[in-house]
């Protein structure tokens, strides 16, 4: 589970990432992704958003890959080697994707080299 201070909430962190940040994108799933300006005691903090829109399926549906994807996000975010504001567009087929964790590490991981570029 992702703690509470690695959430993204604020509208305004959603649009700058989306609008800043350079774009991957897989079959399932779109990640953008920026540097973090919010810092801590320990760094700079990493934190992810989700986007799940209602083309992915019911409720049902929406809510298990937004579980999915936060469970990949608190076990990719940790391992950035420097702070990042990530959020995750889920696509129609990531509700039937067998490796949705999978597919999210990859995108992350090329976010990330474009950032360090």
């Amino acid at each position: 589970m992702l703690p509470a201070r690695s959430r993204l909430r604020n509208p305004g962190d959603f649009r700058d990432t989306l609008r800043q940040g350079v774009r991957c994108g897989r079959a399932t799933l779109v990640v953008h992704a920026r540097r973090s300006a919010v810092v801590d005691g320990a760094g700079a903090v990493s934190r992810a958003g989700f986007i799940v829109s209602k083309a992915v399926g019911n409720a049902v549906h929406r809510n298990r890959v937004k579980r999915r994807l936060r469970h990949a996000a608190a076990a990719a975010l940790p391992s950035a080697p420097f702070g990042v504001d990530v959020v995750v567009r889920a696509l129609p087929p990531s509700a039937v994707a067998d490796d949705l964790a999978g597919e999210f590490r990859l995108a992350f991981a090329t976010c990330l080299d474009r950032l360090a570029a």
